[in-house]
């Protein structure tokens, strides 16, 4: 037998549970019996919740001496009192993980469709940052937060006023805070850190550089190593510093070299959330990672070695004579490990943030003005990086959800791991990676009949590893792939350093150089 009761205030509902015993309950609790607490994050689900268990109740043996619990009925449900919002405001700040993952299963089941035309203002805000610095470049320098703000505000403004689904909106709003605050501290903490090369950057030494960078990825994360390394990259290169050596860095470090731990890049640590071991990834991707990572930095050599070759030897020697080893603002390292340390804190709300918050103010205010000055350091790359993804975040949204609600049926019933790699890298190179794999986790879920994470890893192992490869690798196809992607650019772009445009990017080095080598790891891995 089981009775119901409602905590309004909560969010909890306390359930009656034990066995139907011949002795009444008369002042006193029978031992058989307790209340148990089951935190519910929305109305809804404990409505039904609560009607499953009166319902249930009913047929049970009712208790000597007392009157059997009638079921309520749907009208009288509806009827029934209902605690005010505070009840997931409160499970947001009390127990954040539970709240992620209930939204996330909420997500997943009872996703509302939203009107396809919705997707039109994700649409016109890629194609505008595509387009618009090529075309007019000074307009956009002066109104790129107006579009990006006008149009995320267009999408969250259906979300909340026609489909009423702000849950959505806050499961957004969360992932954006959570990358914003990231990228953000890591730029900041970087930005005191000072490395010079001594000599001449030879086509070998870079490519020990981007090696070197590739390992750390997986244990800074791609933005940590992207952030970290980009400065010095392109200083050790700056008399002969091309678009090559941006998108090539933006390939291996800020991309593919991230792949063997969940640390590494967010899709991969979205996963280890949801259950996949943290070792896992190493053990069944290194293969993928060794191929990728060395096919891209063979294609590098021999593109930098022609440019290297372009530059007079003179000219070389005289611009790095006067360089020195040269390692400045090192104390910073510990405000960069609190930062990665501090990715893995979950609760309470908000303690990860304002972590993070921290160790960046530590950092800049801690930091000698000449190691800034020496980095040419301020926050106009930031402040684009934050603004536009603001937008991106929120206009993806009905992308994402027609994602959600329609990946089964475009997948099918057994789809071959090359439907998984092809699958999530395509979406992932024009939506942000991270989101992508959800979606598809959730879908290899659906058409694998798997109970849990143990039964996924055993019979759908390779499904998972196209999965997760083809969000990784697909990231670095354009510049919002993955997050650490713009944010290289717009460093390059203070350095005035002539980086690509959005499709310039995708014609002059993401179809030549980059696609050859995903087209190899799928006929050598994920063909069959």
């Amino acid at each position: 037998m089981a009775a119901v009761k409602r905590l309004k205030c909560f969010g909890i509902v306390k359930v009656w549970r034990g066995e139907a015993t011949d002795e009444p309950v008369r002042g006193r609790r029978s031992p058989h019996r307790k209340w148990q607490n089951v935190p519910l994050t929305n109305v809804s689900v404990a409505s039904d919740l609560e009607s499953e268990l009166l319902k249930r109740s009913a047929s049970s043996e009712s208790v000597r001496g007392a009157q059997p619990v009638r079921p309520l009925q749907p009208a009288q449900i509806e009827d029934h009192p209902r605690s005010p919002p505070i009840r997931p405001l409160l499970m947001f700040l009390f127990d954040p993980v539970s709240l992620y993952h209930a939204i996330f299963r909420r997500m997943s089941e009872n996703i509302i469709a939203p009107n396809p035309w919705m997707i039109l203002p994700f649409g016109l805000l890629l194609g505008t940052i595509a387009l618009a610095p090529l075309l007019v470049p000074e307009w956009w320098l002066r109104h790129y937060p107006k579009v990006a703000l006008g149009l995320g505000a267009v999408t969250l403004g259906y979300y909340l006023l026609v489909l009423q689904n702000p849950d959505r909106v806050l499961h957004v709003a969360h992932d954006y805070l959570s990358f914003i605050l990231l990228v953000g501290a890591l730029f900041v903490v970087s930005g005191g850190i000072h490395i010079r090369v001594k000599g001449e950057a030879t086509p070998l030494t870079n490519v020990i550089f981007l090696f070197i960078g590739a390992v750390l990825a997986n244990l800074l994360g791609t933005t940590g190593a992207a952030m970290l390394l980009i400065r010095p990259w392109l200083r050790m290169n700056q008399y002969r510093v091309t678009a090559h050596h941006v998108v090539f860095f933006i390939f291996i470090v800020a991309n593919v070299g991230g792949c063997l731990t969940p640390i590494g890049d967010p899709p991969l640590f979205l996963g280890y959330l949801q259950g996949v071991p943290f070792w896992w990834v190493a053990g069944n991707c290194w293969p993928m990672w060794a191929t990728g990572v060395g096919l891209l930095l063979a294609i590098f050599y021999g593109v930098d070695r022609l440019n290297f070759m372009r530059a007079p030897r003179e000219i070389r020697q005289r611009e790095t004579a006067h360089e020195t080893w040269r390692f400045e603002g090192l104390a910073n390292l510990f405000f960069l490990a609190v930062i990665l340390g501090a990715v893995f804190v979950s609760r309470p709300l908000f303690l990860r943030e304002g972590i993070m918050l921290a160790a960046a103010a530590g950092s800049y205010f801690t930091t000698a003005q000449s190691v800034h000055e020496a980095n040419r350091f301020h926050f106009h790359p930031i402040q684009e990086v934050a603004i536009l993804f603001l937008g991106i975040f929120a206009t993806m949204i009905p992308a994402l959800d027609w994602l959600d609600l329609n990946a089964r049926a475009v997948l099918g019933s057994q789809p071959a791991p090359a439907v998984f790699y092809f699958g999530t890298g395509l979406l992932s190179g024009g939506l942000d990676n991270a989101p992508t794999y959800l979606s598809f986790l959730s879908a290899l879920f659906g058409t694998s009949g798997a109970g849990g994470m143990e039964e996924l890893l055993t019979g759908n192992a390779l499904n998972l590893t196209a999965l997760s490869v083809g969000a990784v690798f697909f990231g670095a196809a354009t510049y919002i792939g993955n997050g650490p992607n713009f944010m290289v650019k717009a460093i390059a772009d203070h350095e005035k350093i002539r980086t690509p445009t959005f499709p310039g990017f995708i014609t002059k080095f993401t179809l030549p150089f980059l696609l050859p080598v995903l087209l190899a790891v799928w006929l050598i891995f994920f063909r069959g």
